[in-house]
């Protein structure tokens, strides 16, 4: 359920700032429990490069719920193992096929796609995304919040709303209004991301992490026959060349067969931080995704985070909206979901230390523990579960509570326009 933003100051229940997978899974949640909800976009279309382009397993069961996981299935590629290597020497396999969950693989997706299949069942459950506005203002009003924002053609639009969700990205102008901080770091490296064909005679059914002295680089298979490559470099090229792939493969990935980058798709760079937000409330200010939380991209951890965030919040601002919750509820957002995020951060941040360790010494001994968990199911299935997850999963449920008591004021706001 959307308001009509056609003319006038628009009231509605909730104003979502950000329209990437964290606030399209957002929108889906409340428009199946029919709350009525704004979902703005400065970007006038979509985003059409791939960026994150791994679905974990426990996101894949999270997305069951909303009703995407076999689309999204459809169209990526499930692997079921990923592979640590010092260039051609094998340090540890991870296997998902034996995930105690319905979907138990990894699944390389471009977010583009993902983003597709999302918004393809926003408009389904009665949203969509009002692209091309930009907030310029947020106040807080007592009652509520008062979010201005102004068209890609100059128009001015206000919405009142009750509460209002900051899920746009790491330089969340929701989080800034609302004063809370982004405490963490940022890494001395950047990291460079492609998209590559190539002629790769190493097999297309893992994901591989390639360790070396030069540095690290990930290598992993696409739906459409390419591969995504990241890796660490002290000064990335903000547009990756062909040379520029084939030179960090040649350096860091394997000595032996076919490595031959034939041509770059896309690629970026950026640089890496690992920041969480100090609380993911603060009164009618609420933050999803990358306003939350930002981290390395060892694991892929970052999007799944995000879209778990996106269907724990909508399921608690539909029980307070609807009056089955009073608004208390929401502190319970972030003791739910703050401690899972603060798990990913530091599960990605000891990936990336051990992927980007030059001391030979500390590499020989980083090796010989890899192998030696390699030797140990118990050790690996932690491994497996942390990187699916899965051992995440009691943090993907809204807290469960007594409902109040029926009798008490309903606070839910139908939208209007004035």
């Amino acid at each position: 359920m959307e308001a009509n933003i056609d003319q006038g100051t628009v009231s509605t229940d909730v104003v979502i700032v950000g329209a990437g997978p964290a606030g399209l899974a957002l929108g889906i949640v409340l428009g199946r429990a029919g709350v009525p909800f704004v979902l703005l976009d400065k970007l006038e279309q979509g985003q059409n490069t791939s960026r994150a382009a791994v679905i974990h397993a426990h996101t894949l069961d999270v997305l069951e719920e909303l009703g995407v996981a076999a689309r999204l299935e459809a169209l990526g590629r499930k692997l079921s193992k990923f592979c640590i290597r010092d260039r051609d020497r094998s340090l540890l396999d991870l296997h998902f096929d034996s995930l105690p969950s319905r979907h138990p693989h990894l699944l390389m997706l471009p977010q583009n796609q993902t983003e597709e299949v999302l918004n393809a069942r926003l408009l389904e459950v009665g949203g969509s995304v009002h692209r091309g506005w930009t907030v310029g203002a947020i106040a807080d009003l007592g009652d509520g919040v008062l979010v201005s924002a102004t068209s890609a053609h100059g128009e001015q639009r206000s919405f009142k709303a009750r509460y209002v969700v900051g899920a746009d990205g790491m330089h969340s102008m929701v989080r800034k209004t609302a004063g809370i901080g982004f405490t963490g770091h940022t890494y001395e490296e950047s990291f460079l991301l492609a998209d590559v064909a190539m002629d790769w005679t190493h097999g297309n059914d893992e994901v591989k992490l390639f360790f070396s002295p030069a540095g690290m680089v990930v290598v992993a298979p696409l739906p459409d026959g390419t591969f995504r490559i990241v890796s660490t470099v002290d000064n990335a090229p903000e547009l990756p060349t062909v040379a520029d792939i084939q030179a960090l493969l040649d350096a860091r990935g394997p000595r032996t067969g076919t490595t031959t980058v034939t041509k770059v798709v896309w690629g970026s760079r950026f640089r890496l931080h690992d920041r969480v937000a100090d609380t993911y409330r603060r009164g009618r200010f609420l933050l999803v995704g990358d306003a939350a939380h930002v981290h390395s991209p060892a694991g892929g951890q970052g999007m799944n985070t995000g879209l778990v965030d996106a269907k724990v919040l909508g399921e608690m601002l539909a029980a307070v909206i609807s009056g089955r919750q009073d608004d208390a509820y929401l502190d319970g957002y972030e003791k739910v979901r703050r401690p899972a995020a603060m798990q990913v951060v530091g599960f990605a941040g000891r990936l990336t230390w051990l992927a980007t360790m030059r001391n030979p010494a500390k590499r020989f001994v980083r090796n010989m523990v890899l192998s030696l968990v390699n030797r140990m199911p118990m050790a690996k299935r932690k491994l497996e579960m942390a990187l699916s997850g899965l051992s995440r999963s009691a943090a993907s449920k809204a807290p469960v509570v007594e409902p109040r008591k029926p009798g008490g004021p309903l606070a839910a706001l139908r939208p209007t326009t004035v």
